[in-house]
């Protein structure tokens, strides 16, 4: 969570963009263009098709949208990384349908497993999809594949279907996570739907994403990299997608075709695409791509805080807490979200903005009052030495009736944090003592104890005979990673352990 860099306006509007098991939700600026009814070519099929966007609004809106990408989500900062991605992207988009676009690769600070794209050739990549990568080939499958959907004018497709509103960025990705409703309602969003924020979140439909699929095979052909990377990271997200492990998972499943179905789409592309291209020479390049990403950071960035088990630790603002034993947790660029698995109860952490009223009771009173909840009963108090109003709200919210919230406006210096909990008031008695023990967590980071924070990170391995993924997991006295997250990052089957003599990606402690 990065408390500087955020300019959201308020904690239940961005608990409506944390997606319920976890995944990170990519989301870029909105915009408006006049709506001008055109006949146009699609550079890919080569058909005429009707279309409410010109080229010109098309390259004005991803310029838009990229630097309101890399203001929110950050560039990761490894310019030898930044440049291979950006020469094999270069590479592919010389080979497509459109390689006269002003073409952008950005690897954004990220932990999610995400790629996407926004109009007019800028694509990015997260560090954590980089992550599980096996080699070279996959990232170019990656990489065309978000290419295929610029080419293609997917995102200018979308905006046609949606027809005669404002219209906003669509961010194009291959994991796209679907919108999320609030299950705690978000003043004003409802009238939203229909304009600038509801076109916003787009996705691509399902037939878009086989197209791109088959782009991106083509184009990594062309280019001269073997087309199996694509179907590769394909069974890739299959297999994350059959394990428990949802931490940083996207939910691309809801609107996409199944993983398994695109590897054997892809797969009848690749066979077509090698039955007339010499495989000779096609390139993989597994040790060059490993050993550009040795070092990588992987998890959360402690700029941003950082999630230990069930600890939340922010080294640069100094501050820690800890969410109740067992619940999701999952930190985003604007919010702190914890949700008991199975269940609508969650527990958020913010920064609250703009804090309005002269003492802390009527700050928090009129930041819960403009969310739409009222305050039961609350008083002042102390937790660890820090002044605080902890309440006591409810609100009705249509489908889960009342919702009961228990919030914490704590003051730290010159900020205040927002911390509580929120759950139908079925459920509320049974995490209620749960969410009092966790806002009474909340405490300052010695300076000592901040400076030993410090991110997880990949580092290569040569695998030996009699290793398992859970042997290699422990190694380092402490599981950072599932073994199952190991073999999956691996390009391995969670039933299958490593060869000796591999060289395979780990995670150690910084």
């Amino acid at each position: 969570m990065d408390f500087n860099r955020t300019n959201a306006k308020d904690w239940l509007l961005k608990l409506m963009l944390i997606d319920r098991r976890g995944a990170h939700i990519l989301s870029a600026v909105a915009g408006s263009v006049l709506l001008t009814c055109a006949c146009a070519t699609n550079p890919v099929t080569g058909n005429r098709e009707i279309v409410l966007m010109s080229e010109a609004q098309e390259l004005s809106l991803g310029r838009d949208g990229d630097a309101q990408i890399r203001n929110d989500m950050g560039v990761y900062e490894d310019q030898s990384l930044q440049a291979y991605v950006e020469e094999v992207g270069f590479e592919l988009a010389a080979s497509s349908h459109r390689p006269e676009l002003p073409w952008s690769f950005t690897i954004v600070d990220s932990p999610a497993i995400n790629a996407f794209a926004l109009p007019g050739g800028y694509i990015y990549l997260t560090r954590g999809i980089m992550a599980y990568l096996g080699d070279a080939a996959e990232l170019a499958g990656v990489l065309g594949h978000e290419i295929g959907h610029v080419t293609a004018r997917h995102a200018v497709q979308a905006y046609t279907r949606a027809t005669g509103a404002t219209l906003g960025m669509v961010a194009g990705s291959i994991f796209m996570p679907p919108m999320r409703a609030s299950p705690y309602g978000a003043p004003g969003l409802g009238d939203a739907a229909g304009t600038g924020l509801g076109l916003l979140l787009l996705r691509f439909g399902r037939d878009d994403e086989t197209q791109a699929d088959r782009l991106g095979a083509e184009y990594a052909v062309a280019s001269g990299w073997d087309p199996h990377g694509v179907g590769d990271m394909l069974s890739t997200l299959a297999r994350i997608a059959e394990t428990n492990d949802r931490r940083g998972i996207p939910n691309w499943l809801a609107t996409h075709p199944e993983p398994e179905d695109r590897v054997t789409n892809v797969a009848s592309t690749v066979d077509e695409l090698l039955a007339t291209t010499s495989q000779a020479g096609l390139r993989v390049e597994r040790s060059g791509y490993l050993n550009r990403i040795d070092g990588l950071l992987y998890g959360d960035n402690p700029d941003q805080g950082i999630v230990r088990g069930n600890a939340f630790l922010h080294p640069v603002l100094r501050f820690a807490l800890e969410f109740p034993e067992g619940w999701e947790v999952q930190n985003s660029e604007a919010v702190v979200v914890a949700r008991q698995p199975g269940s609508e109860n969650h527990m958020i952490l913010e920064l609250l903005e703009k804090p309005q009223g002269r003492g802390l009771q009527q700050i928090a009173e009129n930041s819960m009052d403009g969310a739409g909840y009222r305050l039961r009963q609350g008083s002042m108090t102390e937790i660890n030495g820090l002044d605080a109003f902890v309440g006591t709200y409810g609100q009705q919210v249509r489908d889960l009736g009342t919702v009961v919230a228990r919030v914490a406006h704590i003051r730290e210096g010159r900020s205040i944090y927002v911390f509580g909990g929120f759950a139908p008031v079925g459920e509320y008695s049974s995490v209620e003592r749960d969410v009092y023990e966790s806002i009474r967590s909340f405490r300052r980071l010695g300076r000592d104890e901040a400076d030993k924070i410090k991110p997880n990170r990949i580092a290569i391995y040569t695998s030996r005979d009699g290793d398992t993924w859970q042997k290699i997991a422990q190694s380092g006295g402490t599981e950072i990673v599932s073994a199952s997250t190991l073999a999956i990052m691996n390009g391995y089957a969670v039933n299958h352990q490593p060869v000796a003599g591999d060289q395979v990606k780990i995670v150690v402690p910084g």
